[in-house]
């Protein structure tokens, strides 16, 4: 049986061991020796930092162009204060057309409302100065029988003249009843122009100048408008 020389055997295993060890440590000493280089190199490199630079303004480019932005959005800011300022004009020269087109829609309905009024009033204007003419017939005939005769006439002429006298009582409450009124001037009163007519002029000293001093015909009014004139004799000044 061989004899092992246990002395050999661990001096070997030494050997080896130390060769590890040696290897070993100068792998840990490369290792640390490169170590910093390596992260030196990677900061030049700059695979951090320009994370922090993107966030912030460079001091030579940024802030033209921050400047730029800027200016751009005065521009844009004053372009759209004006627009505005344009379309407040407008809105208010329109709402002013708007009011005035909506009073004068107002002034129309009102003066065409006014015109159908009158229209209604005034329509049977002309008919009733035809009637005004039948009238006067009616009292000139009543005027021109004395009161004498009627009194000392015969039965049928008083008969007559009550008839005549009826029948004008009759028209003047038709007249009445739709709006037509007669103007009775009054000796001794104001002469009124926008009622009466002064066909003439008479000296008269115990008058006083301007007033009614003889009456010709009536005058009619429909619904307070003079639609003929009385017609007076005035008191000269």
């Amino acid at each position: 049986m061989a004899v092992v020389n246990m002395s050999t055997v661990f001096s070997g295993a030494g050997l080896r061991h130390s060769s590890i060890f040696r290897k070993a440590a100068s792998i840990g000493w490369v290792y640390r020796s490169h170590r910093p280089i390596t992260f030196t190199s990677g900061k030049a490199a700059g695979y951090s930092e320009p994370k922090k630079q993107d966030q912030e303004c460079p001091s030579a480019e940024k802030p033209a162009e921050c400047t730029d932005a800027e200016k751009q959005l005065q521009e844009h800011i004053a372009s759209l204060t004006k627009e505005n300022e344009s379309l407040v004009k407008k809105v208010a020269s329109y709402q002013d057309k708007y009011q005035r087109t909506l009073a004068d829609r107002e002034n129309v309905r009102n003066r065409l409302e006014k015109q159908i009024a009158e229209a209604k009033q005034y329509g049977i204007q002309g008919f009733c100065k035809d009637l005004l003419e039948v009238s006067d017939v009616f009292r000139k005939a009543i005027e021109s029988v004395p009161v004498d005769t009627i009194q000392q006439g015969s039965s049928d002429l008083k008969n007559l003249y009550d008839g005549l006298v009826m029948t004008e009582n009759q028209l003047l409450t038709v007249f009445r009843r739709h709006g037509l009124v007669q103007i009775m001037p009054e000796i001794g009163e104001k002469f009124d122009p926008s009622f009466q007519e002064a066909m003439f002029e008479l000296p008269l000293p115990d008058k006083e100048p301007g007033t009614v001093a003889h009456i010709i015909r009536t005058g009619w009014t429909l619904h307070s408008r003079c639609i003929r004139s009385a017609q007076v004799g005035v008191v000269k000044d």
